[in-house]
């Protein structure tokens, strides 16, 4: 018998502004075979709504280590979809700076790169009414939130420390990747198309790929970007057995 095959990669899902990881929950079938998707769950929202939020690097950081455990010893993907991205290139870089195991692949989606102009950046203090009509006018409040009640008073909250978490992370940015990044645009979407996409390139010193899908800044609901990721993960798969067997 030959040496068993590697396993499959580990795919970092981490969810936008606001967001649990219900966006997550189907991505398992469409990612297809080799791929193991592993939604990341930020504390304040779902089973962790209790929980005090993170605005912070520091903060972010140590709680990824202590509810992901230490990165995989074998290749793994990160993808970031909106705030996500930000989140995904963070801790590559982090990774970078400790010396730790990086990732094969980041992917960020919906997300303008560290250095865009951004209209949400000084948003998170903006009164309610305001808040709201800048994210409307981005497309950056899900199409079935409803206009007031529940979702105000459980999101808003959420989203205004998500936004201090990406001004955070994008002050901190301080230099580009060191390892293949993927950029995914949705061709319908009014904060970070195709062309805010594209600054991405100036973010990694290794492969750049870009991709646009259909869809608005949610496109991460549909089957369009998990087929994407999970063809980019198997090439890591391949990349990584053919490098094993040198």
């Amino acid at each position: 018998m030959g040496e068993p095959g590697p396993g499959p990669v580990p795919l970092y899902c981490v969810p936008h502004a606001g967001a649990g990881t219900s966006a997550f929950a189907r991505w398992s079938a469409s990612l297809g075979r080799g791929v193991e998707p592993r939604p990341v769950l930020l504390p304040g929202r779902d089973r962790r709504r209790r929980e005090p939020r993170v605005t912070g690097a520091r903060a972010l950081f140590a709680d990824l280590l202590r509810h992901n455990g230490p990165p995989p010893q074998g290749p793994y993907v990160l993808y970031g979809h909106s705030l996500g991205g930000l989140v995904a290139y963070s801790v590559a870089r982090a990774l970078h700076r400790a010396g730790r195991p990086g990732p094969a692949l980041v992917a960020v989606g919906a997300c303008p790169p560290p250095d865009a102009a951004v209209a949400l950046t000084d948003a998170a203090d903006l009164p309610d009414e305001e808040l709201l009509a800048v994210l409307t006018g981005l497309g950056a409040v899900p199409p079935e939130a409803p206009a007031g009640g529940i979702w105000r008073r459980s999101a808003l909250g959420v989203l205004r420390d998500d936004l201090r978490l990406a001004t955070a992370l994008r002050a901190g940015a301080d230099g580009p990747l060191d390892v293949p990044l993927l950029a995914v645009s949705g061709d319908g979407d009014a904060l970070a198309g195709p062309e805010v996409m594209a600054g991405w390139r100036r973010w990694t010193t290794g492969r750049y790929a870009e991709r646009t899908v259909t869809g608005d800044h949610f496109f991460v609901r549909d089957a369009a970007l998990p087929r994407l990721l999970g063809r980019a993960c198997r090439v890591v798969l391949r990349s990584s057995a053919v490098e094993g067997s040198r």
